[in-house]
């Protein structure tokens, strides 16, 4: 299971980084609907078969964000 709420983690680095969703999604090159599609959906931010095989191998994920330099 993945024990990260995406959206939320996305929404507050949004916010500490100035940023809308609109303009992400402009700097990625995609709509701010996508954007907000794929945030919503947790299983399609991590691959569905890593999540299943880290589960049978007794873990959960947690992501852990770090800000890059420069």
């Amino acid at each position: 299971m993945v024990k990260n709420n995406i959206e939320l983690d996305v929404k507050v680095k949004c916010i500490e980084e100035g940023k809308t969703q609109a303009q992400v999604a402009k700097e990625i090159d995609t709509t701010r609907a996508y954007v907000n599609r794929v945030i919503k959906r947790n299983e399609s931010v991590v691959n569905n078969t890593f999540v299943k095989m880290l589960e049978a191998l007794g873990y959960d994920i947690e992501l852990h964000y770090v800000k890059r330099e420069g």
